[in-house]
């Protein structure tokens, strides 16, 4: 290599060196500025959005589940919903075998039109009596006539003295007649004195097993309490059942709730009524609910569990504990998009506002959930009756 080009290439190398160090700096300046923005971008998301929040993913759909069990005994003849079907409140969901129901309820249905037609019968008797009663006081005071005209002869012993005490002691045993009349007439008076023939004691107590008869039978058909959905079906044909025994469940897909379990340490700032964001692993992020917090548990899952931990005894490891925080869902989004009782969800509760109450602080006025399905038997048993009271009335009083 000649002199001269051994100096071209010690210009280069000396160029190359010098141009490296301000590539090395500006790449060295680009990247700490990118972490620098980064660090900046997630102070922003902390101070203006991770910090106004909380998250969890422990949180689960929770539901009524209403347990469909017989309120008389019987033998199942027919099952009228099966697992997935929907039913609605009212529905039949199994029947029984009437037989036995039907015969305690004609009895009872003898019975009631037979205290009607007895009070009836003791109305007349007493009717009779008061006019007995008017008879003796007609033949006390003809006996007393008569006693009256006989007595000035006694005196002018125009009449025998034997005539006289006759006289006397028939008035003396018509007065006797017109007390028994009386006590007689009280006695009638007093089985139905003071009501009509449907409010006397002995109807209404024939009344009462009637109802009891009639409501007895129609329970032969187990009702839906609540509209909903049917599952955990165990009922077959032919069981003997007892009452309370579980046949099935009906589960009300309407109102529903999340019960979202924070750890002890994401409670400092949650408060009821705060709103809430929900997403269902079964809908993925495609679908949002929107709730609020209506209520945090009175403690924790474990402090509730069938076999509470005992940390006094033995090794202690602390172990992070929850609490379900309830989560009211808004029914015209379960409309659109239904949810299931235990499906998996996501919840983040808005802290933003936390000056609200931590506990309830009233309690609740309102029922939790009602039903007036069995309120409606009651009804019709007193229609029904009501219609066998008429029905035995004399035509002058219907």
């Amino acid at each position: 290599m000649s002199a001269t080009e051994a100096d071209k290439s010690a210009d280069n190398d000396s160029g190359l060196a010098a141009k490296n160090p301000r590539k090395r700096r500006r790449a060295l300046f680009i990247v700490a500025a990118v972490f620098i923005l980064i660090a900046l971008v997630w102070l922003l998301l902390w101070l203006f959005v991770f910090s106004h929040r909380e998250k969890t993913d422990n949180a689960y759909v929770g539901g009524n589940q209403v347990t469909i069990s017989s309120q008389v005994p019987g033998t199942v003849v027919a099952i009228m919903a099966d697992d997935t079907q929907r039913v609605e409140a009212g529905q039949v969901l199994v029947k029984l075998d009437p037989t036995d129901a039907q015969v305690r309820l004609a009895q009872a249905r003898s019975a009631l039109a037979q205290a009607v037609r007895g009070v009836r019968q003791q109305t007349s008797s007493a009717s009779s009596a008061d006019a007995q009663v008017t008879a003796r006081k007609l033949e006390l005071g003809k006996l007393e006539a008569d006693l009256k005209r006989h007595l000035p002869l006694l005196a002018a012993h125009a009449e025998s003295p034997e005539i006289v005490q006759h006289l006397r002691d028939g008035v003396a045993q018509a007065r006797a007649g017109l007390e028994a009349a009386r006590a007689q007439a009280a006695a009638a008076h007093a089985a139905v004195e003071g009501t009509d023939v449907a409010e006397n004691p002995a109807v209404l107590q024939a009344r009462a097993n009637f109802r009891a008869a009639w409501i007895a039978a129609q329970r032969n058909a187990i009702l839906a309490p609540v509209s909903g959905y049917v599952a955990q079906r165990s009922v077959q044909l032919g069981n003997s059942i007892a009452p309370g025994q579980q046949l099935m469940t009906v589960v009300p897909l309407h109102d529903l709730w999340i019960d979202a379990n924070f750890k002890e340490g994401q409670l400092q700032h949650i408060r009821i009524g705060q709103p809430a964001t929900v997403e269902a692993d079964i809908y993925g992020g495609d679908v949002e609910y929107h709730g609020k917090v209506v209520g945090l548990g009175a403690g924790t899952g474990s402090a509730f569990s069938l076999l509470p931990a005992q940390n006094a005894t033995g090794n202690w490891i602390k172990v992070v504990q929850r609490v379900p925080v309830r989560i009211a869902l808004e029914n015209r989004e379960l409309d659109r998009h239904p949810l299931r009782v235990g499906l998996s969800t996501t919840v983040t509760v808005d802290i933003t506002e936390d000056r609200g109450p931590v506990l309830a602080q009233a309690p609740v006025r309102q029922p939790v959930a009602q039903t007036d399905v069995y309120d409606r038997l009651m009804g019709k048993a007193d229609e029904e009756a009501q219609h066998i009271i008429q029905a035995n009335l004399p035509r002058s009083a219907k």
